[in-house]
């Protein structure tokens, strides 16, 4: 008989919020699932959006995050029959690749038996990222502030939203690659500009102006047509916007009955030449799930 499947499901996740470089981020009600069993040899099926993006061979980063957990813990995963169906947009600064390697430490903490909590599968999957922020969010859920301390171990917390807010993105037409946004941000900051985007973090709840932020957002205009305008835009029921992660798509926050503010931010693209769509999310309350057996 062959074995059973077992089932994770891993949110989406934005980073930064703004001024919280590298530090916070949310779990978006767009998932990653992924199947899994063991099989004679690798073989992976991809569904969903962007699943032309998605590896089904041996280089796929689920399955290299498996292995590398296993490489780590001093265990060996035989192959694997893996499926994976996809709602998160690939390459959009949602935090894909995120969840990705989520499911990669949990379908290794699964297959090798190393029962592990939630707070050791994020500090594996932060140790391996480089930086804690989506991967907090797709363990922990909701809204959350990490860091990884002075022995590298990672740390998070989580934090609700008021139930008054509500928050969307709008993805628009083009990618912007995590790299060459990385690449634009500067390898020092002034005083002035790093004590604005403190500030500016230890009052996350007091929108529009706790969204403001100096060190990536100027940075990366030049990336992302139209972004200097957004995070200017001001009106009634806005409550700000934010670049999601590496950009390009936007995390529009307002008060619950001002859904229409979002069409500004389509209308600033428009104004560029990229077409947008605006997907209506949730926060999600929890991060990533097993499905019961």
């Amino acid at each position: 008989m062959p074995e059973p499947w077992r089932t994770v499901r891993v949110p989406a996740s934005s980073a930064n919020l703004g001024p919280g470089f590298d530090a916070l981020g949310l779990a978006l009600g767009i998932y990653l699932e992924c199947s899994f069993r063991q099989a004679p040899s690798l073989r992976i099926r991809a569904g969903g959006r962007d699943a032309a993006l998605i590896s089904t061979g041996e280089d796929n980063l689920i399955w290299q995050t498996a292995l590398k957990v296993a490489a780590d813990t001093g265990g060996t995963l035989d192959p694997i029959e893996l499926e994976i169906r996809n709602d998160i947009p690939i390459g959009k600064g949602l935090g894909s690749s995120a969840a990705a390697l989520i499911a990669g430490v949990v379908i290794a903490d699964e297959l090798l038996g190393l029962h592990w909590k939630p707070l050791r599968v994020l500090d594996e999957a932060a140790r391996i990222e480089g930086h804690p922020d989506n991967v907090a969010a797709c363990v922990l859920g909701s809204i959350v502030a990490s860091a990884i301390d002075s022995g590298g171990v990672a740390h998070a917390v989580r934090m609700e939203l008021d139930r008054h807010y509500g928050v969307a993105v709008v993805v628009p037409d083009f990618i912007v690659a995590t790299a060459e946004a990385r690449r634009v941000l500067p390898d020092t900051y002034s005083r002035e500009d790093t004590i604005f985007n403190v500030q500016r973090s230890a009052l996350l709840s007091a929108f529009p102006a706790a969204l403001e932020d100096r060190l990536h957002q100027p940075h990366r205009f030049a990336l992302v047509p139209g972004l200097e305008e957004i995070t200017r835009l001001r009106a009634p029921g806005l409550l700000g916007c934010a670049l999601s992660g590496a950009g390009p798509s936007i995390l529009v926050f307002y008060e619950r009955g001002h859904e229409e503010v979002c069409d500004l931010v389509r209308q600033v693209f428009a104004a560029h030449g990229h077409g947008s769509e605006t997907m209506w999310v949730h926060i999600a309350s929890c991060g990533y799930q097993m499905a019961p057996s």
